[in-house]
């Protein structure tokens, strides 16, 4: 009889194992399928995945005012629309500044008001930052910027969908002119002639030691090439699309 029991325990032992395999194979199998797939996410655009050949070029205007005028007469000469991400405390430093980028037909986007690392502050901060920064522009433009720059290029999914939330499209880059670094216009030509395809968000800053250098000689090189030069605004997809896990958009 204790042996008959023994017995039992095994089977049903065996069954509880089955069984319990069988139900985690096919929940792995149903995750797998999508049912219970993680939630993606969350990114800025980092890039368009563009049949034509549009580029955009991105200035951050954060410290100084060295080189936006050259910038501007670069841009102007080339009949170029660029993308400007401005600072709050920079706009409060060169108001003439903004106004002359808005009135040279430039986009304005929003690069916070003091230049934190927005991971490290509260989502009262972050608001405070884009609303802060958005009042200057409007004020000196007449525009209200809805596209946003993360200081650093730092940012985590909930500062990103803070930020998103707050109505504002956000944007960072997929090609690092590294004109911030300073290492010369050689460098920062190759660099960027190198990385850059269609649908390419490009950065520059206002005041790199080289880059009034190192723009006409990039521009030159893609009109070669046959690219058009876009604001953001343009260059991006406005519906159907998606982020791949790159930030690039894709169409659906």
């Amino acid at each position: 009889m204790e042996a008959l029991r023994r017995m039992k325990r095994k089977i049903s032992i065996i069954v509880f194992i089955l069984l319990g395999t069988v139900i985690i194979m096919s929940g792995l199998n149903y995750f797998t399928q999508g049912a219970f797939k993680p939630e993606a996410k969350a990114i800025p655009i980092y890039s368009v995945d563009a049949e034509e050949k549009k580029v955009a070029l991105t200035f951050d205007s954060s410290w100084g005012t060295d080189k936006t005028e050259a910038i501007l007469n670069t841009l102007d000469e080339y009949n170029i629309k660029g993308t400007f991400f401005l600072v709050g405390q920079w706009c409060d430093d060169y108001p003439e500044k903004v106004k002359d980028i808005a009135k040279r037909g430039h986009e304005i986007g929003n690069h916070s008001n003091k230049h934190p690392n927005f991971t490290a502050i509260s989502k009262e901060t972050m608001i405070k930052e884009l609303e802060v920064t958005n009042a200057k522009i409007l004020e000196l433009t007449g525009n209200l910027p809805r596209l946003f720059r993360f200081p650093e290029g730092a940012y985590n999914d909930e500062v990103v969908e803070t930020v998103q939330r707050a109505g504002f499209t956000t944007v960072q880059w997929d090609v690092d002119s590294t004109d911030w670094k300073g290492y010369g216009v050689e460098k920062e030509y190759n660099t960027v002639i190198s990385k850059t395809k269609p649908g390419s968000i490009v950065l520059f800053h206002n005041d790199g030691k080289y880059t009034e250098k190192t723009l006409p000689q990039v521009i030159e090189h893609f009109k070669k090439e046959g690219y058009e030069f876009v604001n953001v605004s343009d260059l991006l997809m406005k519906d159907n699309y998606y982020l791949n896990s790159e930030g690039r958009q894709m169409k659906k």
